[in-house]
């Protein structure tokens, strides 16, 4: 990996790194694929954690699930 690239990058709970881009944070994982963006450090490093986590344990079944479709007629 190129020394700027890896400067510019900060590695968070030996997992993935968080980059400033040029309006947000963008999180990668250690190969390299894009996890999330988010406004700040803050909170682009707090969506990641949540999202991977909820990768490994699998997510709440106890969501609202919505439909996509309208019942009757419009």
């Amino acid at each position: 990996m190129d020394l700027i690239k890896r400067m510019n990058k900060k590695l968070y709970d030996d997992a993935f790194y968080v980059k400033k881009a040029r309006f947000l944070w963008n999180s990668t994982d250690k190969d390299g694929k894009n996890l999330v963006s988010g406004l700040t450090e803050e909170a682009c490093t707090r969506a990641t954690r949540f999202y991977l986590k909820g990768l490994q344990e699998g997510w709440d079944d106890d969501t609202i699930k919505h439909e996509g479709t309208v019942g009757g007629k419009l």
